[in-house]
């Protein structure tokens, strides 16, 4: 079976300043890869840089929703080798916490705008440059909210399930081409995500078997050197992604007891 490689691969991971992102990239450059590292936190990026301190790693700094950025990311990659990408993975997002009927409309279209719209359209800009690749893997960083929704994250849920179906309507798409869409549904990663919730006044959320971000981007690039189609982080995450699928009428009850009793 055809196998993804790190070595001399050309590599772009947005969200790239902590968490999965950061992980990813440093297994990355550690395995060889050339590496174009996303993030809005330009120092962030450049402590990563210097702390590599060795592999072509190259650094843009901007809101993965600007058009400008995604053009930057292609030129940026594209310099590499001969305007080739091997990898994508679409690690940066946003959350938040709370009722849907308490929210403002703002807080919807600018979660859809990072956590869909964004990889959607950076996919739509690199294409021609994957078509290239060798062995080329589109990496969606998606949830096992993209399952499974819960209450008090409907945005982040809608978000993750958009995502998820993009990544199954391309692998069909993209199969002839040979390039692979592999989505990985991490449960909570206990990372900075958290952080940097939007409208939220309390950062509780009830865990899902949290992992840490090393060991999410670990299973992620076994993933992708298997171009596997997708998977599921944690037995917690597995739990409730597959107890839905057996007993959807079950969980809706659970959950909704469980936002009664919140």
């Amino acid at each position: 079976m055809l196998r993804w490689k790190a070595e001399d691969s050309v590599s772009i991971v947005t969200g790239a300043s902590s968490g999965i992102g950061r992980c990813l990239c440093e297994l990355l450059i550690r395995q060889g890869a050339n590496v174009v590292a996303v993030a809005r936190r330009s120092d962030r990026l450049q402590q990563l840089a210097e702390n590599l301190g060795k592999g072509t790693l190259l650094t843009v700094s901007g809101d993965v929703t600007d058009p400008g950025l995604r053009e930057e990311v292609a030129r940026a990659a594209a310099s590499l080798r001969d305007g080739q990408v091997d990898l994508l993975v679409n690690n940066a997002g946003i959350g938040a916490i709370g009722a849907f009927a308490e929210a403002s409309p703002e807080r919807l279209r600018r979660i859809m705008e990072v956590n869909f719209f964004a990889p959607a359209e950076l996919i739509r800009t690199l294409l021609p440059n994957l078509r290239r690749g060798r062995a080329p893997v589109i990496c969606n960083i998606g949830s096992v909210l993209g399952h499974r929704a819960v209450p008090g994250k409907s945005e982040y849920c809608a978000s993750k399930f958009a995502l998820h179906g993009l990544s199954d309507s391309l692998r069909a798409e993209l199969a002839a081409d040979g390039i692979q869409v592999t989505i990985v549904s991490p449960s909570t990663t206990r990372s900075e995500f958290f952080d940097s919730l939007i409208e939220t006044q309390s950062a509780q959320s009830k865990n899902l078997g949290s992992w840490p971000p090393d060991r999410v981007a670990r299973t992620t690039l076994a993933a992708i050197r298997a171009r596997r189609s997708e998977v599921i982080c944690s037995l917690a995450g597995k739990a409730l992604v597959y107890g839905d699928r057996l007993a959807p009428p079950l969980m809706n009850a659970i959950l909704a007891r469980t936002n009664l009793s919140d």
